[in-house]
């Protein structure tokens, strides 16, 4: 099915939140955490009072001499305020480069590198670890927050003259990203105005059947993801309340949402792997979800039960996006209530309808099969347009045709949709999918709370578990768990906070295969 092609104006970012207070001036956004640019508005806002936040910083770097398509960095500590500085340097023309609060010194230094000479906006808890060169890689360094020798306080241009939001060309880059550096120093993703709107498309086609009233809509997503940007559209345009979570910590998520019933969850998979213990709150936090939405990777089946579990709702739905930050949401499909426990957990669904588009390649001349899994390719108008000072890079994963390479090994059923086995740089020959086994070792063991198996020395399946609670593990309940899946080494049991995460809480699997054997050879 080829691609419709759209009258694609590109999403404006800059002024987002102005045209949602102008369409639905009562609605607000609730926040878990204080604005470290805008302490004033406390932890519940009205979206005009933000949009106003947005113009004030928008002018205050456009007298800190910033202007139309220059790049500024946003590399800062965590919070929404993040989001909120991506749109005011979008306000007038800038884009914005959002780079994670736990990158290390040296690989923010690196990405500067890349980005040409930017503005860099930090604060000065984060700018006392950077190393020195940043200064000499940005054309000025520009605080949000604390003050460092050399570094414009932006608090300092406080009241300066409101200057009007600049339009920029729909192809014209308009923010970005980096990679979730699971392999290695990020890249650097750039997105349009344009590109980013073709993602909106398909995410506003599955929403809107779904949610007929203005439901609150809890979010917790990475803030340097360009999900973020269009799960804010989607949620501000319909008029819906947010509420923006930085901490993932089960116990103060079940304080809120017990507070703020929330009827759509979007969440990283692990954040909602966490969040499997609220079904047990006699508060019920979840029992006004209708939505359950994770867009970064597939989830496993359990965490899908226990949470659909936990809604009160007549016909609950979890809806899962299967893409990537350089393609955006490619594939899609929702599980009710209903959804058999044996059912497999590596479908990820099918394209949408003249939108997206999908095929699977054989790595060796023989068709793709579970077997025998092909690379996944896909073809959206959502891709990227390049890599920031990596255009070779680019290039090397786009074949003719605009297909893009995922990075990830699967087949299709004769029915069509899509089943998801491995990262490419994670096969375990010979093995199958280590995915597929983690799902069965989740739906076995209850107190799991992370298992991942990972390539050994020796090219053995190495599994890493973690339990809820960081108790040892049963040696039968891991030896019955086991029984039927391809051969594995013993268990390596880890805690939790010490596995290699992304910025997107995946699991850095090569890191962490890294540091498995670094400690056995120790």
């Amino acid at each position: 099915m080829l691609l419709q092609r759209v009258n694609n104006k590109g999403i404006r970012l800059g002024t987002l939140f102005e045209r949602a207070a102008e369409r639905h001036p009562a609605n607000v956004v609730v926040l878990d955490h204080d604005l470290e640019i805008a302490p004033h508005l406390g932890r519940r806002a009205m979206v005009g009072e933000i949009a106003d936040v947005i113009d004030d910083y928008a002018s205050r770097l456009w007298a800190a001499r910033v202007r139309p398509a220059d790049r500024v960095v946003i590399h800062k500590t965590n919070g929404f305020d993040i989001t909120l500085l991506a749109f005011a340097v979008s306000r007038i023309g800038a884009v914005p480069v959002l780079l994670s609060p736990s990158l290390d010194g040296d690989t923010v230094a690196e990405l500067l590198r890349r980005a040409d000479r930017p503005y860099l906006i930090t604060d000065g808890a984060k700018l006392a670890d950077l190393p020195e060169v940043v200064f000499d890689r940005a054309e000025a360094v520009l605080l949000s927050a604390g003050s460092h020798p050399g570094a414009v306080e932006l608090s300092g241009l406080a009241g300066v003259e409101r200057v009007p939001a600049v339009a920029m060309p729909a192809d014209h880059p308009a923010l970005v990203t980096h990679t979730s550096g699971t392999t290695g120093i990020p890249k650097l993703a750039v997105h349009t105005g344009r590109t980013l709107q073709a993602r909106y498309r398909p995410q506003i086609s599955v929403v809107t059947p779904l949610l007929r009233r203005r439901e609150t809509v809890a979010i917790h997503v990475s803030f340097v993801h360009s999900r973020l940007m269009t799960a804010l559209a989607m949620s501000l345009l319909r008029g819906c309340p947010i509420a923006v979570l930085v901490d993932s910590d089960p116990a103060r998520v079940a304080d809120l949402f017990s507070r703020l019933r929330p009827g759509v969850v979007e969440a990283h998979p692990n954040s909602l792997m966490e969040w499997e213990e609220l079904a047990d709150d006699p508060r019920g936090p979840l029992a006004g979800v209708k939505l359950f939405s994770s867009t970064f990777d597939a989830i496993h089946p359990r965490t899908i039960r226990r949470l659909l579990s936990a809604s009160r709702r007549r016909n609950p739905l979890f809806g899962q996006l299967y893409g990537q930050s350089e393609v955006g949401p490619v594939i899609g499909r929702t599980y009710t209530r209903h959804r058999r426990e044996d059912a497999d957990g590596r479908c990820v669904g099918m394209p949408f309808p003249g939108m997206t588009e999908v095929r699977v390649v054989s790595r060796n001349g023989r068709p793709p099969s579970p077997e025998n899994p092909g690379f996944i390719e896909v073809r959206s108008d959502g891709r990227i347009v390049t890599y920031l000072g990596e255009q070779k890079r680019y290039d090397a994963q786009l074949s003719k045709g605009g297909w893009w390479r995922m990075g990830d090994v699967g087949y299709r059923t004769r029915w069509g949709c899509v089943h998801l086995l491995d990262r490419e740089v994670d096969l375990i020959e010979g093995f199958g999918s280590t995915l597929a086994a983690e799902d069965t070792l989740f739906g076995k063991i209850p107190e799991l709370a992370e298992v991942v198996i990972v390539p050994g020395a020796d090219g053995s399946a190495v599994p890493v578990i973690c339990t809820r609670d960081g108790s040892p593990l049963d040696p039968d309940t891991w030896r019955r768990a086991v029984s039927g899946l391809p051969p594995m080494s013993e268990p390596v049991q880890w805690l939790i906070e010490d596995l290699p995460h992304t910025a997107t809480t995946k699991i850095k699997r090569l890191e962490l295969a890294r540091l498995l054997a670094a400690d056995r050879g120790a």
